[in-house]
């Protein structure tokens, strides 16, 4: 069992002393699907005055601009971010490249799982929806409406895709999402749930390499020692920032909240924050 030494942090006033890149995860950490955090905008903003490099990183399977715009009607100051890489707009890129290649074949039939309807996922892919896993020559899982429906839904959606062994996109791995009726089954248990009925899943999003990968480049390559991941996830955004060779730091605001044995976790997910704190707030 690997030990090491977490320093526990009153807020990210340190961090921002420390670091010149920050890489925040948004749901946990800014907000929780429906109002920022006490102090959290404030935060954010505090980072650019200060001249730190921003990047929003979130395993959010829309792309950046219906990300970004969500942040602003919630309340935070425009400019108070330099970039934002979700991980739909990573797969967005991807499968654009794919058809100007020719890799992906136009009108490929998409069983497209998302939110709401929301279909900003595909937007401009040379796809043609489908709702029928029967139909499906390839599975988008965007999101979760774990709220909404039980697994055995989603089951009886995907089987069909799965028996045929039709290639699976998530663009959203995390296990767990929040919601108002509190924590729910995320996309990436539908990921799993894929894999379990005998498909297979690429995918895209913390804690994999293409995501950082993407965020990295856009602060300009820096170097790897003035870079701090910060976010709620020990799977995805700790896990993802050791393996980047970044600092991180967890911060207790989101899934993690009230976690009684967080060493538990650490050892389970073999991922160590170098940071924690209760808040993401400028103290």
């Amino acid at each position: 069992m690997r030990t090491k030494n977490v320093e526990r942090l009153e807020g990210i006033g340190p961090l921002a002393e420390r670091y010149d890149v920050l890489l925040l995860d948004q749901f946990g950490v800014l907000h929780d699907g429906t109002r920022p955090y006490p102090g959290a905008v404030a935060a954010l903003s505090a980072l650019k005055r200060a001249g730190k490099t921003v990047v929003l990183i979130s395993n959010s399977g829309k792309r950046a601009q219906p990300n970004e715009s969500r942040l602003i009607k919630l309340g935070f100051e425009p400019g108070s971010w330099d970039h934002f890489v979700s991980s739909g707009e990573v797969a967005w890129r991807s499968f654009h490249d794919m058809a100007a290649s020719g890799e992906l074949r136009p009108g490929t039939k998409c069983l497209l799982i998302s939110r709401d309807d929301d279909r900003t996922a595909t937007e401009g892919l040379p796809f043609m929806l489908t709702e029928a896993g029967e139909d499906a020559e390839l599975v988008l899982i965007s999101a979760s409406e774990g709220d909404r429906y039980d697994l055995d839904h989603y089951r009886h959606l995907l089987e069909p895709a799965a028996a045929r062994r039709v290639p699976c996109f998530c663009t959203n791995p995390d296990s767990v999402m929040l919601t108002s009726l509190g924590p729910r089954f995320g996309a990436g248990r539908l990921a799993d749930l894929y894999e379990s009925l005998g498909g297979n899943v690429t995918r895209i999003g913390k804690p994999y390499r293409a995501i950082f990968d993407a965020a990295l480049a856009l602060a300009g390559e820096p170097d790897r020692g003035t870079v701090v991941c910060i976010g709620d996830s020990v799977e995805h955004d700790i896990s993802g920032g050791n393996s980047a060779g970044v600092a991180t730091a967890l911060v207790l605001s989101g899934i993690l909240a009230d976690t009684p044995d967080l060493a538990a976790v650490f050892d389970e997910q073999q991922a160590w924050p170098d940071y924690i704190t209760d808040s993401f707030s400028f103290r």
